[in-house]
């Protein structure tokens, strides 16, 4: 039997707050319960998930780079506020094969101005918004079929 295949799941700064955060915008399940929900579902199609999060966006770029160079599936990428900041973070889903879709548990169109703009968008092979953890689990699926 082959190996499950590897989607990584990154998850951005204050990311660590969910379920705290805001729940009325970003609801109130914890990134804990999210990873959990996604374990489960990824027992069912049959993938190997790997789950991180970190406040920091070289963090992100390092473990972008290492979902490429590991031959990963697919990353699931939620870069939370630098979504709408990081050249850096863009230049990295942009630099590397492995298909990312982005995830915001929020609807960004909906939100402030600044938040409209996604640079990671600009990259991503596509964008799940507004659906709260439902958008992962829906990432997924479509990453597990990529």
């Amino acid at each position: 039997m082959a190996a499950p295949k590897l989607i990584y799941i990154l998850n951005g700064p204050n990311l660590n707050l969910t379920g705290r955060r805001e729940p009325e915008i970003y609801g109130a399940e914890t990134l804990d319960d999210i990873a959990a929900m996604l374990n489960d579902r990824a027992q069912d199609l049959g993938v190997k998930l790997d789950i991180r999060q970190s406040n920091h966006e070289g963090h992100l770029i390092d473990w972008l780079h290492e979902a490429d160079a590991a031959g990963a599936k697919a990353v699931i990428l939620n870069a939370g506020g630098y979504s709408h900041t990081s050249i850096a973070i863009m230049d990295a889903v942009r630099a590397i094969v492995v298909p990312v879709i982005e995830v915001h548990l929020s609807n960004i169109q909906a939100r402030e101005d600044f938040r409209r703009t996604s640079l990671v968008a600009r990259a991503a092979r596509a964008s799940i918004v507004g659906l709260g953890p439902l958008g992962y689990a829906l990432a997924l699926d479509a990453a597990a079929r990529l």
